[in-house]
């Protein structure tokens, strides 16, 4: 929207329609951006961190067992095209990173290593929380299968040979909160 104001014909002097069209200008300066600055009073919404690599949510998740506390930032695979990308083709990991791949409706999981050039501990979650079974230091390429025991309602991969590292064993309790 624009305003022209003509100091001749409104009678107004010179510095008087300048302050009237700066005023003018600033009142609709909102509406001309689209969206208008939050209220003071509005609660900011919390900043969602992606992992620069996969732009996947990252998310923290605990590993709680015999051998302790183990902390992970994890990335949240959850579509279909997530889950079938997956760690394919990355070549770094860092120790207390993940992916975790977590189901709407627990089954049978089955995963394989095609195009995933680290080796990785795929860790069975099953439906109360526990880690049913663990396919340890998979082979990188291979497209062997590896299998939950029983049906999972998630599946976690980190870097292979982490779970014996940490003393992360089956039966060990697995947590998140949902993205």
């Amino acid at each position: 929207m624009m305003f022209i104001i003509n100091a001749a014909h409104s009678g107004f002097r010179s510095s008087a329609a300048a302050i009237l069209a700066a005023a003018m200008l600033a009142g609709c300066s909102a509406q001309q951006g689209g969206t208008a600055a939050p209220a003071a009073t509005e609660a900011a919404a919390p900043a969602v961190a992606l992992h620069p690599e996969s732009g996947l949510e990252v998310i923290p998740l605990t590993v709680t067992g015999a051998s302790g506390r183990h902390d992970f930032q994890v990335e949240v695979a959850s579509s279909p095209q997530q889950r079938a990308q997956g760690l394919m083709f990355r070549t770094a990991l860092g120790p207390n990173e993940g992916m975790l791949f977590p189901s709407a409706t627990p089954a049978q999981q089955s995963f394989w290593m095609k195009n995933t050039p680290l080796p990785l501990d795929i860790i069975f979650i099953g439906t109360d929380g526990r880690i049913s079974n663990i396919a340890a230091n998979t082979t990188p390429y291979s497209l062997d299968s590896v299998t939950s025991t029983g049906l999972a309602s998630a599946v976690l991969e980190i870097p292979g040979g982490r779970a014996a590292e940490l003393g992360i064993m089956p039966g060990d309790r697995v947590e998140w909160q949902a993205p």
